[in-house]
């Protein structure tokens, strides 16, 4: 089922998730769903803030990156074969050198920044039989995991970019905020939630 993606000024995108227990109701059908609604979007990750539940989830398919003729080989098939749920994870290292790439958000449509993150991290997580997993991850992979973490931390990536750049950004975000906007996916604005 597609669901509704929440828009930029909700409440929900700026509260941290709490844990997910082992017996949430409808997890695998949470999972499909929240899937289903970041391919509908044409995403590459997804998170539960992002859905209206305030929950440590998030999920990855990193594919439509696999494309990009300037990757390496090995690189673009790392990339395609990368679809992921993480259940209650923890980035336990960021390391490496910063570097800059242009990021999106479906929660905040037609609005494009360059972000600065670590090439590579160490996270801590459940899959959605909550088996355990420690990985490493760097590049592209890590950068989306990055800012799907952020999402279940209350952190959105316009709050990486420089003042300025906030400034010259902020009357978008108060259209999105009013429903102003018009995505080709469903969304909930902050604005048409009492109407």
């Amino acid at each position: 089922m597609i669901l509704p993606i929440i828009g930029y000024g909700d409440p929900v995108l700026r509260k941290k998730g709490e844990d997910i227990p082992q017996d949430y109701p409808n997890l695998s059908e949470l999972v499909a769903n929240m899937f289903e609604t970041m391919y509908n979007a044409y995403g590459v990750g997804l998170a539960a803030p992002q859905i209206g539940l305030a929950v440590r989830l998030f999920i990855i398919d990193t594919s439509p990156f696999a494309d990009d003729e300037e990757l390496s080989k090995e690189e673009q098939e790392q990339l395609s074969g990368f679809k992921k749920a993480f259940i209650n994870p923890v980035i336990t290292k960021e390391e490496g050198e910063e570097w800059g790439f242009n990021e999106g958000c479906l929660s905040i449509p037609d609005v494009r920044e360059d972000v600065y993150r670590k090439e590579r991290i160490t996270i801590e997580y459940y899959d959605e039989n909550f088996n355990k997993h420690t990985d490493v991850y760097d590049g592209l992979i890590a950068r989306v995991i990055q800012h799907e973490y952020d999402h279940i931390e209350g952190i959105l990536f316009t709050d990486r970019i420089s003042t300025l750049k906030k400034k010259l950004i902020k009357k978008k975000l108060q259209n999105i905020m009013e429903g102003k906007t018009r995505p080709d996916y469903k969304m909930k604005f902050v604005a048409k939630k009492g109407r």
